[in-house]
């Protein structure tokens, strides 16, 4: 019997049941064609273009398997991200909503033999929020786009400088307030009255004087008075909400908490170092002492010396104080000056590299050393804890 018409009942009723989804275990992925039943299927794995598909697949099937594997993870991933992407959901929902797609890469081809060794794979790594409840498993996508990142980024950055706007605002507040009662005329160890003293108007019998107004500058004492006196109260609030300022920072203080401008700074500093900190520390103008022991022989061994130029970063011209001599020594046999307290150093690596410093103060035990930073826009800036490596005497 021949094959049924386009528009034949049987023929209408082939395609309706090919439109739909159909059983997974009766769709070859190789070939991308799904089968209707158990006979249909075993037929077409008897077929020849079925078995050249398997001899290719046999050829490599770790590489076929790990493509297929990527392909469905990417897919259904993306299907979360696009539909339930600040949602939590059911693992089931999210897969049954993928599989409607009948062109979707089947999970009987992949290396997840079900839907919960999948989902367990995204929780170990890291791509999806995944947990078990007595209703089956729930997902949570982790959304690390760099653009929403970014967003985020950018949003904590707004709030701590808002943050910030307003403890420089406080500060400016609390440092005008403190240059005010320092101009601010002090008594002389009288206590003035916080409040004006309100006698009432008496007349006695006997006085028949009478009452005369005079107006003009028999009335500015008292209206000098009433502002002082009026001012003094606003000074009394002022120093108790001070007070209560105080103990507060205090409290901060004691229980480990920062400002967030102090955090931003601190951020700001590592940022700095981080940027600053490099493997090659030589400049100009700055005394080295020679620690090469092939040079002991002739003497320059422990010697100290200027650096006239830098050749390539990590060589450099040294003059020797001692014979004049010019010497090309690497900088790994070179080691830094450290001169007597108050000489001038050059910090030569670090947040604060190539800025010229006051030493202040040596730490033998820690190896470290106090600078306070001279000229440029950190004048005035004074570092507690200077490796030895970082600073070296500087010669004009």
């Amino acid at each position: 019997m021949g094959k049924n018409e386009f528009l034949t009942p049987k023929a209408i009723a082939n395609r309706i049941k090919a439109k739909g989804l159909q059983k997974l275990r009766w769709y070859c992925q190789m070939c991308q064609k799904q089968c209707r039943d158990e006979n249909g299927f075993k037929c077409h794995c008897m077929s020849e273009s079925h078995q050249r598909q398997m001899e290719v697949f046999g050829q490599n099937p770790n590489r076929i398997v790990d493509g297929y594997s990527e392909e469905f993870e990417t897919s259904f991933l993306e299907h979360l991200k696009r539909s339930h992407r600040f949602s939590r959901i059911a693992a089931t929902v999210v897969y049954n909503e993928y599989i409607a797609d009948r062109h979707h890469v089947h999970m009987n081809s992949t290396e997840w033999a079900t839907l919960t060794d999948f989902v367990k794979y995204l929780g170990r790594t890291g791509k999806c929020k995944v947990e078990e409840t007595p209703k089956g498993w729930f997902m949570t996508y982790i959304d690390r786009d760099s653009e929403t990142l970014f967003k985020e980024k950018m949003k904590n950055k707004r709030i701590k400088a808002d943050l910030v706007d307003e403890e420089k605002q406080e500060r400016e507040i609390m440092k005008q307030i403190e240059r005010a009662e320092q101009l601010m005329p002090r008594a002389n160890g009288s206590d003035l009255p916080l409040e004006p003293q309100l006698n009432p108007l008496l007349r006695s019998e006997s006085d028949e004087k009478k009452i005369t107004i005079v107006l003009g500058s028999s009335l500015k004492p008292t209206v000098k008075e009433k502002r002082d006196s009026s001012r003094l109260v606003f000074e009394e609030d002022e120093n108790e909400n001070r007070g209560k300022k105080r103990k507060e920072d205090d409290r901060i203080a004691k229980s480990g908490g920062g400002s967030a401008l102090d955090e931003l700074m601190k951020e700001q500093e590592k940022a700095k170092e981080h940027s600053n900190r490099k493997d090659y520390w030589l400049c100009e103008g700055i005394i080295v002492k020679v620690m090469s022991k092939v040079l002991a022989e002739k003497g320059y061994y422990k010697q100290k010396g200027i650096v006239r130029k830098v050749i390539d970063k990590y060589v450099g011209e040294i003059e020797m104080l001692e014979s004049k001599h010019v010497l090309r020594v690497d900088q790994e046999e070179l080691e830094t000056v450290i001169p007597q307290i108050g000489g001038l150093v050059r910090i030569v690596n670090g947040a604060y590299r190539w800025s010229n410093a006051r030493l202040l103060a040596v730490n033998t035990e820690k190896f470290c050393a106090k600078v306070q930073i001279e000229k440029g826009i950190y004048d005035g800036r004074v570092l507690p804890a200077m490796e030895y490596e970082d600073i070296s005497k500087f010669s004009r």
